[in-house]
């Protein structure tokens, strides 16, 4: 059961930080294979790919924010993928490094985010969340690209 301050959040982990975003946000975790590039797209659309029929524009949030990709272990590499998330009813892939797991957290543990984090702007974060190894950054999937920019990234999927 869930209580009005819980909130679930998919984590996972982009470069060496810890990201979470509202359960509500995503549609599901995809293991993305053959995305073809668009001529022209800004630099970090990956390109589009077929969801069961959907055209669905893929992000690379290591390219959006300049964050390195983490070094990964075989077994992890099974855990890479594309989280595909729905944004006002687009669907967006975001290419990360590793998904980790579903989590419930107390909103009122949710710290505002300190000044420096690395790579992602603290206008895109909704805020921190001690966890038992180091911080999990919520990301605001809502934030993270402009209303200009969703339009852009919507048209390449129709």
């Amino acid at each position: 059961m869930e209580k009005d301050n819980q909130k679930q959040l998919v984590t996972f982990q982009l470069g060496n930080e810890q990201y979470g975003i509202d359960i509500m946000d995503v549609n599901e975790i995809w293991k993305v294979e053959a995305i073809r590039a668009i001529p022209n797209a800004p630099s970090y659309v990956e390109g589009i790919f077929n969801l069961r029929g959907d055209i669905v524009p893929v992000i690379n949030l290591h390219r959006r924010f300049h964050i390195k990709r983490v070094q990964l272990s075989e077994d992890d590499e099974l855990l890479s993928g594309s989280i595909i998330i729905n944004i006002n009813d687009t669907k967006i892939g975001i290419i990360i490094d590793k998904v980790l797991r579903v989590v419930s957290i107390d909103m009122d543990q949710v710290q505002p985010p300190p000044q420096i984090i690395s790579g992602i702007g603290a206008e895109y974060i909704q805020g921190v969340v001690q966890s038992e190894d180091g911080y999990l950054i919520i990301l605001d999937i809502h934030r993270l690209f402009d209303p200009r920019e969703l339009q852009q990234i919507s048209v390449m999927s129709h």
